[in-house]
């Protein structure tokens, strides 16, 4: 049996403050930290003993992931990181808080922007200092590739080639694989290994730091998938994202 395990990063402190976030780089909150490690003692428990991990250049991510090597001593194996596997780009929504962009401008279209298919924010201009052109960790990336804004279907465009290319098919050489990344790159990668429409994406919300398992016979092919938890714990965490968006009341 060959294994993909998908987990969102830890709690950062733009989760805690319920702000959009996106490509900004923002760290784990102290709930994050503990969410990873505890994340890492899960997967120790069960007898995970990851070969390779893959992780995006985003602080959050890198630093959930490293929790959890720790934590299943498994710090030596060789980690791979890349701005492909980086959260959907919120263009200009980035920093803002979800429930007062809810109640500016309506549940609806925030639901639009977070969980939408193919509907991107407003892009960050040129000029922005947040526009990722002038952040050197992507002075390698051609210009024409760094996103201003983007959907989840641009999100998934930029990520299925290091998928099909670097990540997939490790599995051809080892049994185990760790990709820590973020809500919005890891629903690509759902969506892909189930095959679900773009209506489905819309209603998968990923918890933070709670493993996502991935279970393929020899010639690569799904047999099963299944969170890391109580069924009933994870529903709730479940439903904990998906209210982000609402207008408080």
């Amino acid at each position: 049996m060959k294994t993909i395990v998908l987990l969102r990063h830890g709690e950062s402190i733009w989760n805690r403050e319920n702000r959009f976030t996106g490509w900004t780089d923002v760290d784990l909150s102290e709930k994050g930290i503990q969410e990873a490690y505890r994340a890492g003692e899960t997967l120790q428990k069960e007898g995970f003993a990851f070969e390779i991990a893959f992780t995006s250049y985003l602080k959050r991510a890198v630093k959930t992931l490293n929790a959890v090597l720790d934590r299943c001593d498994r710090e030596w194996i060789p980690v791979e990181k890349s701005w492909r596997l980086n959260e959907k780009h919120y263009g200009a929504l980035q920093g803002l808080n979800k429930s007062e962009t809810a109640a500016r401008y309506g549940e609806k279209q925030v639901l639009l922007w977070r969980r939408s298919f193919d509907v991107a924010p407003e892009p960050l201009t040129e000029e922005d200092p947040r526009n990722p052109r002038f952040d050197p960790r992507y002075a390698e990336v051609p210009d024409r590739e760094l996103p201003r804004t983007e959907s989840l279907k641009e999100t998934i465009a930029r990520l299925m080639p290091y998928w099909t290319e670097k990540i997939f098919p490790a599995l051809q050489r080892v049994d185990q694989i760790l990709v820590v990344a973020h809500g919005n790159s890891l629903r690509g990668i759902v969506k892909k290994l189930k095959g679900l429409s773009d209506e489905a994406i819309v209603t998968l919300n990923l918890p933070t730091a709670l493993p996502y398992v991935f279970e393929f016979d020899r010639h690569l092919q799904l047999q099963r998938d299944y969170f890391l938890g109580d069924p009933e714990e994870v529903k709730k965490q479940m439903e904990a994202v998906a209210a982000q968006g609402r207008q408080k009341a």
